[in-house]
């Protein structure tokens, strides 16, 4: 999962962009916390948190066909 979101990640805001991905496990929940360069940020986000949403989206539809959860948040 942490590669899937790298890869969407790195498609919005560039390859040379800072991109910065930490997993952890709670409970059976894999959690992917985001970090990127401050003035990358709103276009990780977008308007309304729309972009961030899909992101949430597909990232849990790749998830799903591994039988697993996950959430990400962006920190």
């Amino acid at each position: 999962m942490k590669e899937v979101l790298h890869d969407i990640v790195a498609g919005i805001i560039g390859e040379g962009a800072k991109i910065d991905i930490t997993e952890k496990e709670k409970d059976g929940l894999v959690i992917l916390e985001l970090s990127v360069a401050k003035e990358d940020m709103g276009k990780v986000i977008g308007r309304r948190g729309r972009i961030a949403k899909a992101i949430r989206t597909v990232v849990r539809a790749c998830a799903n066909r591994e039988n697993k959860r996950v959430s990400v948040e962006i920190i």
